[in-house]
């Protein structure tokens, strides 16, 4: 984690604007040096208002905003995994005003899942920096009465496709999990897309649908008053702020193994310099103690990784989701 930059002295307050979706008042400070920034900035996430990522953007997108002495504009970009808002922010002025908010499925994921793509997040976007990780974590209905994954496999083996399994969209990572746990538990199991992973916990409350691979902070209430049952996580080791709940490796699908990442992107072409400010900024911001309490809270590990090492990370999933969906077998217009 990098140590927090000082914030100058120079500070003036703004008044309130509203522009898009979301606006935050900003302080001027060290990181707005030269012509940038010199007005509002814009994110843009593909994921509707309300969950959790963009409950964890707005947490950030704050202290940023304070940072580098500019209003943050949030906007939702909603479709195809992120690809829209994807495809919106790559095609926009690489002038650091335009910044998107890009999951690991997004980046990593879709360019090995679709046949076609209106872009390439591999090539048309810049890493600025990984904000956080987090598992997702297999959760399934009461009406289940199953206690572990190895009684989940053997109900699904014993009613293939009567078993349906909800996810946030086609192509994002809970999809991947869903159809890596058919491929590697040889079962059938019906597959569910919502638009938001908010939108599906009713229907998983009530039974319609079966399972979930939810990200924790959407279903971990339910689980700890006994609403739902959570088996697992997908990381390859156990979550810290899950340590009671096993691995799907742990639970018997040795090569199971997914982690999510969220993190901050420009359009490629945007100066290394301006890079390096949203940077510095962003890492300062991460590591103000409220904004950490705000994340544990809500079960995400922060990362605050330098553009080099985020661009590191990408290289070397990109060509492992490629193997990966290549061995599943499954291709999305």
């Amino acid at each position: 984690m990098m140590k927090p930059f000082p914030l100058g002295r120079a500070a003036f307050a703004l008044s309130a604007l509203f522009v898009g979706t979301f606006l935050i008042l900003t302080e001027r400070s060290a990181f707005a040096q030269g012509d940038y920034p010199s007005r509002p900035i814009r994110i843009t996430l593909g994921f509707a208002a309300g969950t959790s990522p963009d409950v964890a953007l707005r947490v950030f997108a704050e202290k940023l905003s304070k940072q580098l002495g500019q209003p943050i504009v949030i906007e939702s970009a909603t479709g195809a995994a992120g690809n829209i808002a994807g495809h919106r922010v790559a095609n926009a002025q690489a002038d650091g005003y335009d910044l998107l908010f890009a999951s690991s499925s997004s980046v990593v994921v879709s360019p090995a899942l679709y046949k076609a793509m209106r872009y390439n997040p591999l090539k048309d976007l810049k890493p600025i920096s990984i904000l956080y990780s987090h598992p997702n974590v297999l959760v399934v209905s009461n009406r289940l009465g199953v206690r572990n994954l190895q009684e989940l496999i053997a109900k699904a083996r014993n009613k293939p496709g009567e078993l349906n399994a909800a996810s946030a969209g086609t192509g994002t990572t809970q999809h991947l999990a869903i159809e890596m746990l058919c491929t590697m538990a040889d079962a059938r199991i019906a597959h569910v897309p919502y638009r938001g992973g908010m939108n599906l916990i009713q229907d998983l409350l009530s039974g319609e649908v079966s399972m979930t691979f939810a990200v924790p902070t959407n279903v971990m209430a339910q689980v700890e008053t006994g609403e739902l049952t959570a088996l697992a996580v997908t990381s390859a080791k156990r979550s810290r702020f899950l340590p009671a709940l096993p691995t799907m490796a742990e639970s018997g699908l040795p090569d199971f193994e997914i982690s999510v990442w969220w993190g901050l992107m420009a359009p490629t072409g945007t100066p290394d310099d301006v890079i390096e400010i949203l940077h510095k900024a962003s890492a300062a911001a991460l590591a103000m103690p409220d904004v950490r309490k705000r994340f544990d809270d809500m079960n995400l590990e922060m990362q605050a990784s330098s553009p080099a090492e985020f661009a590191q990370i990408i290289t070397a999933e990109a060509p492992k989701w490629a193997a990966l969906i290549g061995r599943i077998g499954i291709k999305l217009d």
